[in-house]
């Protein structure tokens, strides 16, 4: 089974530290990137291992029309203190990612990235840039995947000129990885497949979670019981996985709220906190729904939030985890 790894922000020491590639010495990451390279090794072409160990990040070509790109987003991250010295594109790794698309939009492949921090969760000015080049090439980008907010979710992007035509959408997958209070969790995507044509989009995901409640009173030694939590078109009613019907959805959930209670419900993976999500966390919810990008009040107004946007900001990074 051949494997497309991303690196997250806990392989650094200190974690979340990572410095750009210009830093040399014993304060470098090459050692984490050498390491990675000859781990990988067997799942990567050379191309691939050679950006890898520059900058921890690279692209291969899954099958003929489909390209992957796997970002290193700690030279996004709000808690890399790296970046005070450069926090608009600190590897290079932007310039490279419009290259390599450009290169795809030239030879007719569809690419899908992934990386582990959403784009709406990195320092402003990479994260708006980002949100640009996903503008551009959207007819290129068939999909986004990323992680590390421990919760399920997703992040929305529209055009540049109204915000208001939905042109992509990152996917956050739960972690497999206990937090306080949730249940571990994967989610498992179907994408069109590889024929003349595809769109190598997504068609549907699901989630399956590990229940620890019952794992904990089960008699010991008795194997882990993982089911399936829900799966999205059938439990929201999506006619497709298209980032218009994602949009429609954050509409539906701001008027019916048992719809909006069972994605709070399944965002937690099955656990959700004992305080119910009222009105203001509601607001802050569907507005981090709707931007991939950050700090972007713009992104909110269409849904008429009745709270200011810094307070909205500020509820929305209580419930950060990672």
């Amino acid at each position: 089974l051949r494997v497309f790894p991303a690196v997250g922000n806990h392989e650094a020491t200190p974690v979340n530290a990572f410095p750009p590639p210009y830093v040399r010495g014993n304060r470098s990451a090459a050692w984490l990137y050498d390491a990675m390279a000859e781990a990988w090794q067997a799942w990567l072409p050379p191309a691939a291992l050679r950006t890898l160990r520059a900058g921890g990040f690279y692209t291969a070509q899954v099958w003929p029309g489909l390209r992957l790109v796997s970002l290193n987003m700690n030279f996004c991250s709000q808690a890399n203190f790296w970046l005070l010295i450069n926090a608009t594109d600190p590897a290079g790794q932007l310039q490279w990612l419009m290259g390599v698309l450009a290169d795809a939009e030239r030879d007719g492949e569809k690419v899908h990235i992934i990386g582990h921090i959403p784009p709406a969760h990195c320092l402003r000015s990479w994260s708006w840039n980002y949100y640009r080049i996903v503008s551009r090439f959207e007819g290129t980008i068939a999909a986004q995947f990323f992680g590390h907010t421990h919760l399920d979710e997703f992040e929305l992007f529209y055009d540049e000129e109204t915000l208001s035509r939905p042109v992509s959408i990152a996917f956050v997958a739960p972690s497999v990885t206990t937090y306080i209070n949730l249940n571990p969790g994967y989610r498992v995507y179907e994408v069109a497949g590889s024929y003349p044509g595809s769109s190598h989009a997504v068609l549907d995901h699901e989630t399956f979670i590990l229940n620890l409640t019952e794992a904990n009173a089960a008699p010991p030694g008795a194997p882990p019981r993982w089911q399936r939590l829900y799966g999205a078109r059938q439990a929201y009613g999506l006619p497709a996985a298209f980032p218009a019907d994602w949009d429609r959805l954050v509409r539906r959930m701001q008027d019916e709220e048992p719809l909006f209670q069972l994605f709070w419900f399944h965002l937690h993976k099955g656990h959700p906190p004992r305080e119910p999500c009222g009105a203001p966390c509601k607001a802050a919810l569907l507005c981090a729904l709707r931007s991939g990008r950050a700090a972007d009040p713009a992104l909110c107004r269409p849904l008429r939030p009745t709270l200011p946007f810094p307070r909205i900001q500020e509820l929305w990074h209580q419930r950060r985890l990672c």
